[in-house]
């Protein structure tokens, strides 16, 4: 796995490279260092070796001393916003106390009636061949990323985009994303307890991951359901989730506008 340090548009791993963009090009904080750290650790448990590259010598020798010293880097706390993305508008970053798992109207049901959120490889119930040979592996992603149930950062709107893309089997326009959007069903986990479930992995892309399953009645903090999708869902959400759940109506200009309008509702209902 090929790690590149730079000033790009976000950070994400695509085609066995890891796209490592820095809030501050080329300068690095200690929880960007321990990201990358992270990331070397989980491709090593899986077999992979990685190589770094950076266009700033300076730079890539103190990674690699860094790398050195991991140790003083394992417990670096996470800021409370992260700026290594600014495509938020209204945030500029990633707002870091909440997590959430972004799905389909109907996954969301078939979810919904087992009361967990299952790996890509439980879920769909194949081969791990046949699901990195789909169109929908673009990045293609190695065979262990379909084990584990993927979050993103609360205030992000990847979960939506990724449910479009696979809805409309490509990558959405600028239409898809405002007058055409339809959100998806969010499961909102809070970061510090959800980093603590005994298979939380942490791989240095994503905030957090956790393998083959998760039960929800244990777990998870706030299910928001679109507003216009309430009758199809209400009746197939179990007893022990109606506390949990949140409709939301989606009357946001775009899929940024209903980031933003969901996360205010998870930060005030639990203030």
């Amino acid at each position: 796995m090929l790690i590149r340090v730079g000033n790009f548009e976000c950070t994400e791993v695509w085609d066995s490279i890891f796209y490592k963009k820095l809030s501050n090009y080329p300068q690095i904080t200690a929880w960007e260092i321990r990201t990358i750290i992270e990331f070397i650790a989980y491709e090593n448990k899986y077999g992979r070796e990685c190589k770094i590259e950076c266009e700033d010598h300076a730079l890539l020798d103190l990674i690699s001393q860094s790398i050195e010293e991991r140790e003083a880097y394992r417990h670096v706390p996470r800021p409370a916003l992260l700026t290594e993305c600014t495509a938020c508008p209204t945030r500029k970053g990633c707002v870091t106390e909440y997590v959430c798992h972004t799905t389909s109207i109907e996954n969301a049901i078939k979810i919904f009636k087992c009361g967990k959120l299952l790996s890509a490889l439980k879920a769909r119930n194949v081969s791990v061949e046949q699901l990195m040979s789909e169109k929908r592996n673009a990045a293609n992603d190695p065979p262990d990323y379909f084990e584990y149930i993927m979050y993103a950062w609360g205030n992000c709107q990847a979960g939506d985009r990724l449910v479009m893309e696979r809805a409309l089997e490509r990558f959405p326009g600028e239409e898809d994303l405002s007058v055409r959007f339809k959100p998806g069903v969010r499961f909102y986990f809070k970061y510090d307890e959800l980093k603590m479930h005994p298979k939380a992995v942490f791989d240095g892309v994503l905030p957090v991951k956790v393998k083959d399953e998760i039960e929800l009645s244990g777990w998870v903090h706030r299910i928001v359901i679109p507003m216009e999708v309430k009758s199809e869902l209400a009746a197939c959400i179990p007893l022990s989730l109606k506390n949990k759940v949140v409709y939301v109506e989606n009357d946001c200009k775009d899929i940024w506008d209903w980031s933003e309008k969901v996360y205010r509702v998870i930060e005030q209902g639990s203030s």
